[in-house]
């Protein structure tokens, strides 16, 4: 009997006829045909015969690399996902290379950026070629960090001449990733400037600001700022500095703290007719009864005046239990706002995503049972939501008031119409950009370009 090849668990892929150097593939004996992360699949016909056009971004993580392909469409298949949800996908077939082995190989073009690996080999691909030891990888043909970079050096974007800083806390959080992909593919220089790692000179010939040590970061067009809750403060006096030294801020200081600050943002939403939910604000404990009465008693929530991903936010649903955490909260001096609790949302609300008062995504977040937060961080799943002209015209009104270019606004849908919950300053990619597809991102990096009059090469 002739000994096969041992594959392992995850394998490098090159696919020469596409052009993609090097992918990186999980080896799946369950699944019977292979897949590939594709975007933007368009069928075009060319003599006669059906050609399907697509993106693949071959770098887990990173889609500052995009490659354009086109083979010959073999087929379409109705695909049932883990949940349940069917979808056609376009087949192709194409040559694939792996170790020193080339065959052809179909392929089903998919979504699967939510995944852990752009491409899926399937026990199509192994029958007759391959046995699989799960137990260990690359037993094919491994490509190191510095190799992988080498072969996609091609194509990397020549550079633009303009310099981007992402100021924030953490790296390493999807939201934060994205936007510096997104920069770099469109060929900007982008940095990440941790908060509490930047400091600043206040002098009135040659103010500054600096950066670990000594480094002046006084040449920066535009900074983009997200601003954890814990170190608003510091954070907003950095981007003011930034303001003061000609660098346009995709947010400003002045924006950020209004929406940070929940009872001035809930006045101000007041002044200028923004239906929210009925809210109560008091010092003493001697008003407690009569701030639970206002708010049409319980059930009602306490939200703590910077709070943001549901922390902070407590349903009491009797009026002995929010007189409890009321006045435990004011025993601590914390300040409080209470709110009426709208129970026909079924804990549901609507996230959406203004950039420069336009509306350019919109996610229905549904929470977990049991919970009455929809925050993603707090378990709530987001689904694709049609909102109506009304909750439009409510999510820009709510940004332009607190003079936000970048915000997400929060509503829920109340039988008396759309309500405002809040607007966040810092509003997460993850949760949208999965579940509508839209490159969030990407649209973040094109408003500066449009602040600063910058002729991009994409903009075509």
């Amino acid at each position: 009997m002739q000994d096969l090849n041992v594959i392992g668990s995850e394998e490098w892929c090159v696919f020469e006829t596409l052009g993609i150097p090097a992918i990186k593939a999980r080896v799946d004996s369950g699944a019977k045909t292979s897949s590939i992360q594709a975007a933007n699949a368009k069928v075009v016909g060319r003599g006669g015969q059906e050609y399907v056009k697509f993106e693949i971004n071959p770098i887990q993580d990173n889609r500052s690399i995009n490659i354009q392909c086109e083979a010959k469409l073999v087929d379409r298949r109705t695909v049932r996902s883990s949940s349940g949800i069917a979808e056609e996908r376009f087949v192709i077939k194409t040559p694939v290379t792996i170790g020193a082995d080339t065959f052809d190989i179909e392929l089903t073009l998919a979504n699967r950026d939510t995944m852990e690996f752009r491409m899926l080999l399937g026990r199509e691909a192994l029958n007759g070629r391959y046995m699989v030891n799960p137990a260990d990888s690359f037993l094919q043909k491994e490509f190191s960090e510095e190799e992988v970079s080498a072969k996609y050096a091609p194509y990397m974007k020549a550079k633009t001449g303009l310099k981007i800083a992402l100021l924030a806390s953490n790296p390493n959080l999807y939201s934060n990733k994205r936007i510096m992909e997104a920069g770099e593919a469109r060929g900007h220089e982008m940095v990440f400037l941790n908060v509490e790692h930047s400091y600043m000179k206040l002098d009135a010939n040659s103010p500054e600001i600096r950066y670990r040590g000594g480094n002046i970061l006084n040449e920066f067009d535009a900074i983009i700022p997200r601003i954890k809750p814990a170190v608003t403060f510091y954070g907003c006096a950095l981007i003011r500095q930034f303001d003061n030294l000609g660098v346009f801020c995709l947010n400003t200081a002045e924006a950020i703290t209004q929406s940070r600050d929940k009872l001035f943002a809930s006045q101000l939403f007041a002044k200028f007719d923004i239906h929210i939910p009925i809210t109560g604000f008091a010092k003493s404990p001697l008003d407690t009864k009569d701030l639970i009465r206002m708010v049409n008693g319980a059930p009602l929530i306490i939200k703590l005046l910077e709070s943001t991903q549901g922390k902070g936010v407590v349903l009491a649903e009797t009026n002995k239990a929010a007189e409890s955490v009321i006045n435990a909260f004011k025993s601590v001096q914390t300040n409080i706002l209470v709110q009426e609790f709208i129970k026909e949302a079924n804990g549901q609300d609507i996230r959406c995503f203004v950039v420069d008062g336009r509306v350019v995504a919109s996610i229905q977040r549904q929470a977990e049972k049991g919970e009455f937060r929809a925050n993603i961080h707090q378990g709530g799943k987001a689904s694709i939501v049609k909102i109506t002209p009304e909750e439009k015209k409510l999510a820009i009104k709510a940004s332009k008031v607190l003079n936000l270019a970048v915000a997400g606004v929060d509503i829920i849908r109340s039988n008396k119409g759309p309500l405002l919950l809040e607007v966040n300053s810092s509003p997460g990619l993850e949760g949208i950009e999965n579940a509508t597809g839209k490159d969030i991102a990407n649209t973040l990096i094109t408003a500066i370009e449009k602040k600063l009059k910058f002729k991009s090469a994409f903009a075509m």
